[in-house]
């Protein structure tokens, strides 16, 4: 396998890292108005992953950075023709940020609600904008190659608000809202467990819906792909998983569902990227002028040396989260939360 293809698996695998450990984090941030009766019960919510998700965001630097040092003229295109979507997405995971260092700061009920709100629409925004985004990737953008070498991006951000990249972005928000309710499910005990996973019930038929349709629409979008076999078994297994992870949430597994919904969307991400091979970006101006992984990407040497530093350093990150995973293990409930603690 050539090293152009092992990094366009590897920034995959990224990606697939990000939305299955901060999707949780957006899952819970949206759950906070719907399960959070009072200052308490939030505080619970945001405690379960107020030790870890500053480092699940870490995952998206590092996909980008990938991106950026692997596939140069992907990056250029990308970012350049989704400005402002991706502009959005960084105000709101600023203010989600923010909201999570300053909202215990104890200066009256408004203040609290403030940043409650900010959490609630910096958690909502960017699996949306995130969804649309790759959604529009499989479906192909008005891209044209220049004559002076690279790609530009022709549309605007209303081209991307179309009912095919919508509703993408519709599915990747109910997932990781499901998938961080059967997260909260899994990290609290008492009766905001019990509503949470009822919750997780509800929002998880509306979710499998909306994530039947988009993956059929995906597949038979692209009926004559040369990987179509490929797309469809794996549309197949992320719909699996997310059955199975919906029945075992229904039996009180929360474990077995968390792990069913991070199935779920680690192989609907694999699904857009065997949508896309061998291609990062597809022109819906005319097919011949899509960006290949080849044509994207940065030289061998840098390929190599990219592909050494990888291997040194990604089993002491790996280890190095899951140790993390495994210090905060324990459940959470209202009576670990002190009257005047965070």
């Amino acid at each position: 396998m050539e090293l152009t293809t092992i990094w366009f698996l590897i920034v995959g695998v990224m990606l697939i890292g990000y939305f299955v450990l901060d999707g949780f984090d957006f899952g819970v941030g949206m759950a906070l108005p719907f399960l959070g009766k009072d200052d308490t019960d939030r505080r619970v919510l945001i405690n379960t992953i107020g030790p870890v998700w500053d480092l699940n965001e870490t995952w998206l630097i590092v996909a980008g950075a990938c991106l950026f040092a692997a596939f140069p003229e992907w990056y250029s295109t990308m970012f350049s023709g989704f400005y402002l979507a991706l502009l959005l997405i960084l105000v709101a995971l600023i203010l989600r940020g923010v909201s999570f260092e300053y909202r215990h700061q104890g200066k009256g009920r408004e203040w609290t609600r403030w940043f409650d709100q900010f959490i609630f629409w910096g958690s909502l925004l960017p699996p949306l904008l995130w969804g649309t985004a790759f959604a529009n990737l499989v479906q192909g953008l008005p891209i044209e190659e220049l004559s002076t070498g690279g790609w530009i991006y022709t549309g605007s951000l209303l081209t991307l608000l179309n009912p095919y990249g919508l509703l993408g972005g519709v599915t990747l928000t109910l997932l990781c809202f499901t998938h961080g309710l059967v997260f909260i499910a899994l990290k609290t005990e008492g009766d905001v467990r019990t509503r949470a996973r009822a919750l997780a019930t509800k929002v998880g038929i509306v979710t499998l819906v909306a994530a039947a349709a988009f993956l059929v629409w995906t597949v038979l979008m692209h009926g004559a792909h040369p990987n179509v076999v490929l797309i469809a078994a794996l549309a197949a297994v992320a719909a699996v998983a997310f059955i199975v992870g919906l029945i075992a949430n229904l039996r009180g597994r929360e474990g077995i569902a968390f792990a069913g919904n991070a199935v779920t969307i680690a192989f609907a991400l694999l699904t857009i990227f065997a949508a896309l091979f061998p291609n990062v970006m597809i022109s819906s101006t005319d097919p011949a002028l899509s960006m290949s992984i080849a044509d994207a990407a940065s030289s061998q040497k840098t390929l190599e040396l990219m592909t050494w530093v990888a291997v040194f350093t990604m089993p002491l990150v790996l280890a190095y989260q899951g140790w993390t995973y495994w210090v905060f293990r324990k459940r959470i409930s209202r009576t670990h939360i002190p009257a005047a603690a965070h």
